[in-house]
Parts: structure tokens; sequence; C-alpha cells
């Protein structure tokens, strides 16, 4: 094992192994590709078919809508049930989506109608699928030091499929349609469907607590995340960034073509110099030895995010949008990633497949009406101003954030003490050290 004190790869990779998280990485770096193969492709061919940004933002909404909607429901089928079983029907659920979508734009009977029926239903998938994945996460972590080297990895994988993801869908798209898109991103569920298979997951490990009344345990995660600063924070400052920044992502294909005057191989160059700041970002989290500091790097990388998003909303060159992208990208995977990371650390475990799904929510759920937003707005003020606003909003939430921190460090300084995070005051050296927050989580 790497030393744990030391800043070597090996020490970033950790969390590798663990063989159950291997497979997991591998598996879902196949397919995360394929999905964000297809997510530039459904941009494209909706723009293609009505050069509407309007209607972009009602395919981002149909998407992730349901997240918001089922969010709650989902919580406590991933507190109930086994997470294991519930990853392989939501892989194969989604897999079978890509095939449906592929064949359609193969035969020429895709229509946009069909685009959003097929979107409402891999937001139904994902509803269950992303906070069933978060939960599981912790299954295959065995010492919760690697946790957060884990999320840090996980956020890694997405932005290395980011990268390569949308370079391919541009290529394939110029060179035949987006429907072999959909057929190549089908096939890539294949990987993590085979690696869930392949994984030794006891029992115990992968089915949560006791079974209790359903509405009661509703009420029991609604309570407990809502009256605890630091996730209730958290996931607020989440939710305002998905509502106002991150619908960023359903423009590209509107400055891709009316300020840059480029095509398809513009758009995935756009998406790809996102992902490469927000690779960076994963990486930058993955070297960090611990959760402590993520407190005041949450909402240093959220005004990062912010001021990226305003400073491309200026641009009129490529060779001055790309750097602010990769910035913008930066910021928003550092803010994303730690708040997963201390959220993960700090809740309960009877409670994290609802936390997670309150979590989501504020990450997916929030995100189809700042989609419909953006659309809305794009049509009326232009997306470079409707970007601009959404970054002078995130560089807000970022404010209320640093103003909320002396009542989050005081709330999960405990939880730190417990687990052994801070273990100069867990061993008792002094009143004087228990009665502070030390600088080290400011």
């Amino acid at each position: 094992m790497a030393d744990r004190s030391g800043g070597t790869v090996a020490f970033m990779l950790r969390a590798l192994r663990y063989r159950n998280y291997r497979l997991f990485f591998g598996g879902q770096v196949i397919s995360l590709a394929g999905t964000w193969i297809t997510t530039t492709a459904t941009s494209w061919l909706v723009y293609r078919l009505t050069g509407s940004a309007v209607l972009l933002g009602v395919v981002g909404f149909a998407g992730q809508f349901p997240a918001f909607v089922m969010g709650p429901f989902a919580g406590i089928v991933v507190d109930r049930w086994d997470r294991h079983r519930l990853l392989v029907v939501t892989q194969t659920l989604s897999m079978l989506q890509s095939f449906a979508l592929a064949v359609l734009t193969l035969t020429g009977h895709i229509t946009v109608e069909a685009i959003v029926l097929l979107s409402v239903v891999q937001g139904l998938v994902n509803a269950f699928d992303m906070p069933g994945r978060q939960a599981f996460l912790i299954t295959m972590i065995d010492n919760k030091e690697d946790l957060g080297n884990a999320i840090a990895l996980n956020s890694s994988m997405v932005n290395a499929a980011r990268l390569v993801g949308p370079t391919i869908a541009g290529l394939v798209i110029a060179v035949a349609n987006e429907g072999w898109c959909f057929l190549i991103d089908g096939v890539s569920y294949v990987a993590v469907i085979a690696a869930l298979l392949r994984m030794r997951i006891s029992a115990a490990a992968s089915v949560p607590g006791v079974r209790r009344n359903a509405w009661h345990q509703f009420n029991e995660g609604w309570r407990y995340a809502l009256g605890f600063r630091p996730i209730r924070s958290t996931i607020l400052l989440l939710a305002l960034v998905s509502l106002v920044g991150v619908p960023y992502s359903v423009l590209m294909p509107v400055f891709a073509t009316s300020v840059f005057h480029g095509g398809p191989n513009t758009l995935g160059f756009l998406m790809t110099a996102s992902g490469c700041g927000a690779l960076a970002g994963a990486l930058w989290l993955a070297q960090r030895k611990s959760v402590i500091g993520l407190g005041r790097i949450i909402p240093s990388a959220t005004a990062l995010f912010g001021a990226g998003l305003v400073a491309f909303s200026f641009s009129s060159m490529m060779w001055i949008a790309v750097p602010c992208l990769v910035v913008a990208g930066f910021g928003f995977m550092v803010q994303m990633a730690s708040s997963n990371t201390v959220i993960q650390t700090v809740v309960d475990d009877e409670m994290r497949g609802r936390v997670m799904s309150f979590y989501m929510m504020a990450f997916l759920g929030t995100a189809p009406f700042g989609s419909l937003m953006a659309g809305w707005m794009s049509s009326r003020i232009g997306a470079p101003d409707t970007l601009r606003l959404g970054g002078l909003c995130c560089a807000a939430g970022a404010i209320w954030f640093f103003t909320e921190l002396p009542e989050i460090r005081a709330a999960v300084r405990p939880i730190y003490v417990r687990m052994g995070i801070l273990p100069e005051v867990a061993a008792g050296l002094g009143n004087a050290a228990a009665s502070t927050v030390p600088p080290e989580i400011q």
C-alpha cells in the first residue's frame, strides 16, 4: 500500500486496491464515455432538427426532471433494497434506452417527441441509479479514510469520459450521424453490467438495515437532511449551482453555431475543454489526504465556476473561450465532488440512501428547471447574457456559503473527532484544543 503521507501516484490511486472498486471503476470508464457520446449527440440532434434553444431546454428538462419528482421515493428504495441488484437493473434499462434511440435514428424515424419521451425514461432510471450508485460506493471501500479518494477517482473517471466522449461524438456525427453515437453508448453498458456481475458483495453489505414504514422513512430522512446544517447548506448551494450554472452545457450548441460559427466538431471541442478542467479538478482532489479543509474549498470552487462562466460569456474567439471553460469545469467539479465527499463522510449509514437521493435531487433535480429557464432566457436576451447572469448567481451563492462556515465547522467537528479524522483532539490533547476550531478545517 502507498504511503498515506506521500503525494505519489500510488497514493492518489489508493482506492483501486479494493477489488470491487477496481471492477466498478473499469466498467464505468467505458460506460460513461458512451454516456457523454449520447449527451453530445442528443444536443446536436435536437438543435439540427429544430434550430431551437427552447427545445434544447425542453429536452434537458425531460431528462432531469424525474430525478426531482422521484428523488424522495428513490432514496427510500435505495435504503430498503439490495443496492447491487438495483444497479444491475438500472444499467440494463439504460442500455435498452440507448439502443432504442439508435434504432429510431438509424432508421430515420427519430422525432423530437421521441427524444423527449426517451429522455424521460432515462431520467426515471437515473432517479434510482444515481443515489443507488452513491450509496453503493461505501460497500466497496473498507477503510472510510479512502472514501474521499474513491469519490475523487469517480469524478476523475466521469471527466476522463467527458474528455473522450464529446470528441468521439463530434467525429462520428461528422462522418455518419447521431444514431451511431447512440449505438456505441448502448454497447458500452455491457462493460459496467459485466463488472457488477463479477463483484463479490455480501448480502449484509449491499442490503440496508431494518425496513420500516416507507412514509416514516421519508419523514425521518427529510428531517435529518434539513435539520443538520452541514448537509442542508451543502445541498442548497449545490441546488443553486445546478439551477443557474450547470445549464450552460445546454446552451453549448448555440455558442458553437451562432457565436463561434462552427459545427459538431466545435461543439465537441467546447465540451472537451470543460471536461479538461473538470478532470484536472478531480485529480487535484484525489491527491488530498483528508476531508479536512473541504468546507472552505466548496464556496471557493463555486466562485471560480461562476467566474469562468462570466468570462466565457464575454468571449467571441475560441482561444479565449477554451481557457474560460477549463476554469469553469475545474470549479464545478471541485465544488460538486467536495460536497459529495463531505456529505458521504458525515451522514449516518442508515440515512445514506435517502440523503444521497436529496443530494441527487439538488444536483440533477433542479437542473431541468435551469435548462428550461436557460432555453427561454436565451431566446429572449441571448445565450451570452443568460450565461453571464448564471455565473453571477453562482458567485452570490459562494458568498452566502462562506457566511455559513462557522456553524458548519461547529457541527461537523464532533463527527470528525469520533471518526478519528482529528486525531489530536480524539486523543484528548487538552481542553483548549477541544474548545476551539483548529485552522486546518477552516
